[in-house]
This record gives structure tokens, C-alpha cells and sequence, in this order.
């Protein structure tokens, strides 16, 4: 019988509020050493990931778009949404200003199998569990699954 999601997931992760500071959601990912938290509301639902991605724009500042003026007009040659987007990233002071919203998760019944194929054809590092309310209850890396791999492998 095919291992589930359930099997290997890493159950009852840490989670974060829309409004945790970022000093503390930085501070608990370098202290877990993991790269990625679940972001709940206060009913506890799942509405975004924190990842060590939304964290670099902290770093890294952020670049206006190119434009060029024609007749007194600004005309960009990127997406201007782009640039606002990026920037409240790189301001941000709490966990749901720099979050990434409607994040890809999985359901616990799903097979090892089926986890792996989506992180991969979505390329995501991790795949929040949900159960039939919307609630968090694990989360599945990329290395549970290699885990399980090798576990499979010494049996």
C-alpha cells in the first residue's frame, strides 16, 4: 500500500499570524533551521506561506520599473503592479505584508507519489497539509519525501 502524505508529513508544525512581526518570523525559521512557516488568520485557516524567498526582499531592496516619457506620458515597460507589489514586500513589517498569498497545499490522504509530482510541477519546497476545515495540520518538505524515499530503500 502506496505511503500517504499522512505518513511522512511532519505533524502540528509552528505557524504564524498575519500580524507576527517579521523580526520574529525570521528569528524562529534561523533558530528551527527550516525555510518556510504557515501563515493562519485568527479562525486558524491557512491564507499564506512565509518563505525564505519573501524574506530576501528585505535584503535586497527593490528596483522602480523602466519607463520612458512620450508627449508627457510615462509609459512603463514593466508592470507597474509588479513594482507596488515588491515593494510592500521589501517594507513590510509583519508576516502578512510580505507573506505569499494562496499558497499550493495538499490533503493528508494523498499519496507520497502525488505530493512529489506537485511540488515538482509547481515547484514548490513545501506543501502545507490541510484537513476538511482549512486548518493546518503538518506540512511536507521536499526533504520528508526523500526521507521516505530512502526509509522505502532499507526495507
Amino acid at each position: 500500500m502506496p505511503k500517504t502524505v499522512a505518513d511522512i508529513m511532519s505533524r502540528d508544525p509552528i505557524v504564524v499570524q498575519l500580524e507576527t512581526p517579521l523580526q520574529e518570523a525570521i528569528k524562529i525559521l534561523a533558530e528551527r533551521r527550516i525555510s518556510g512557516l504557515p501563515v493562519v488568520n485568527d479562525a486558524g485557516k491557512l491564507v499564506g506561506i512565509i518563505s525564505e524567498t519573501d524574506l530576501m526582499w528585505q535584503q535586497t531592496g527593490v528596483t522602480p520599473p523602466a519607463y520612458i516619457m512620450f508627449l508627457d506620458s510615462v509609459i512603463y515597460l514593466e508592470n507597474p503592479g509588479d513594482y507596488e507589489r515588491d515593494l510592500h514586500k521589501a517594507l513590510g513589517q509583519t508576516v502578512g505584508e510580505v507573506m505569499s498569498k494562496n499558497p499550493i497545499t495538499i490533503d493528508p490522504d494523498k499519496t507520497v507519489t502525488e505530493a512529489a509530482k506537485l511540488m515538482h510541477d509547481r515547484n514548490v519546497h513545501r506543501l502545507p497539509v490541510l484537513d476538511s476545515e482549512s486548518q493546518v495540520i503538518g506540512i511536507l518538505t521536499r526533504g520528508d519525501i526523500i526521507r521516505a524515499m530512502a526509509a522505502s530503500q532499507d526495507q
